[in-house]
């Protein structure tokens, strides 16, 4: 590891952080935070890598999906549970539809930033700081609300922590025993398009379970059926040093804010802070891959993070595009190959497909969706690689952010329940038709798999 420690990325230039006007209040919230216990174990952290690498080998496949960025205002029960239970709902139908073991990952419990195109939003004639996310600064365009506060990274942790609380409580409690089905659905999708064929599908997997346990004598409850990790995007380099600590009978440093932390497209640059600080943590990470990555870019930040070849260690996550991904996705392939490193690939079929509306609102088609994970998996197979996973940005909501889908949603709708303060998401359905739609390709390209659970 060399001379790495947890602010050695401060030696290298740092992309997309706040500009704090207090260096002493920012060291003053990290040393509180460094107090505080962690949000996840190292343990868990180690169960997960052991998972990413089966999934490299292909014998799991990735889920990781939540909202673009999470608001303090909307850490309550009802939101959690819901993007729980739609995780649980597409992971059923992945599980069904391809006979696969999957890793359901969260994208929550953390993901309170987000890097900006523009440093600055105008309006009405008047300039102010980008909205960056609540761990950062405030939605209002107000010039209080807009400066960066050092402050908001402790509401962050307290944040994270309780939802990390209520989702191990359900699973705790009960939430994701295959027996109860009925508590995974989500009331206002009672008349879906989508209902009547997960309901036979959750039918199917019942009678499944009752023939298992009678087989192998187990009782309801008897038998552990999910583990369920978190993961948020490593933007705010301050807020993840001072949750990075050692741990008893574990070699190296460990990023106890989160099981996952990826590195996002603005930050992956070989030479920056970010690559410096995700090169010396423990942690299975992710890197988003856009089309201005090179062939020889991949490389040098693959030899940065993954110089031991741990399989498990490092997800490549795509965004490239549906118009995009065919001549983009096969020199990278080709690059990652040449390195001689195992990587888990996944897709990411949100980013590299926003659109904006004529009146100015974000939105996402859906069939550009679809059509860059079928892509996706084609462009794997074709060249000797495979797609492991999907990164999915997602709700429980009953939004309409994203045109097309199950209720063929169109632009006129998106003002009905258009809730995002950043990016578009998939609602209930829109990603549950993505699940099937997965599930559909992996029962194609592969056929039968390990036994799923």
């Amino acid at each position: 590891m060399g001379n790495w420690s947890p602010d050695s990325w401060t030696s290298k230039p740092a992309a997309q952080q706040p500009a704090y006007s207090n260096p002493a209040e920012v060291v003053r919230v990290m040393e509180a935070i460094a107090k505080l216990p962690p949000l996840v174990t190292s343990w868990e952290i180690v169960a997960l890598r052991t998972q990413l690498a089966e999934a490299a080998r292909g014998e799991r496949f990735l889920l990781q999906g939540g909202d673009c960025a999470e608001s303090f205002d909307h850490c309550d029960s009802s939101t959690i549970a819901n993007k729980l239970k739609i995780l649980l709902q597409m992971s059923l139908v992945l599980v069904h539809g391809s006979q696969r073991r999957v890793i359901r990952v969260g994208r929550f419990a953390g993901q309170y930033a987000k890097p900006r195109s523009d440093d600055v939003e105008e309006r009405n004639g008047a300039t102010l700081p980008s909205y960056r996310g609540d761990l950062i600064n405030r939605p209002e365009f107000t010039a209080e609300a807009r400066n960066a506060d050092p402050e908001l990274m402790l509401r962050g942790y307290e944040r994270a922590a309780l939802t990390l609380n209520f989702i191990r409580t359900l699973i705790g409690g009960g939430l994701v025993d295959p027996h109860r089905l009925d508590y995974w659905n989500l009331d206002w999708v009672t008349d879906s398009p989508m209902a009547a064929e997960y309901r036979r599908m959750a039918r199917s997997i019942g009678e499944s379970l009752r023939f298992m346990e009678n087989l192998v004598g187990a009782h309801p409850g008897e038998l552990h059926w999910i583990d369920f990790f978190t993961s948020h995007e490593g933007l705010v380099l301050p807020y993840e040093q001072a949750q990075t600590r050692r741990v008893p009978r574990q070699e190296g440093w460990y990023n106890l804010s989160t099981h996952f932390p990826w590195i996002g497209m603005r930050t992956a640059d070989p030479d920056g802070a970010h690559a410096e600080y995700f090169r010396g943590i423990r942690n299975p990470i992710g890197m988003k891959v856009g089309p201005a990555m090179t062939p020889e870019t991949l490389k040098r930040l693959i030899d940065i993070l993954d110089p031991d070849n741990e399989p498990g260690r490092l997800t490549l996550i795509h965004r490239l595009g549906c118009e995009q991904i065919g001549s983009c996705l096969p020199p990278l392939i080709e690059a990652a190959r040449a390195t001689g490193r195992t990587v888990l690939w996944s897709c990411d079929p949100m980013h590299g497909n926003t659109r904006t509306t004529a009146d100015g609102t974000k939105t996402r088609q859906f069939q550009e969706i679809l059509s860059e994970l079928d892509q996706a998996f084609d462009l794997h197979a074709a060249h000797g690689s495979r797609l492991g996973g999907v990164h999915i940005e997602l709700t429980g909501e009953d939004v309409t952010e994203c045109v097309g889908g199950a209720r063929r949603l169109n632009e006129s709708d998106l003002k009905r329940a258009y809730r995002s303060q950043l990016d578009p998401r998939l609602n209930y359905e829109q990603a549950l038709e993505t699940a099937l739609f997965i599930a559909g390709k992996m029962r194609q390209g592969n056929g039968a798999h390990t036994a799923a659970r």
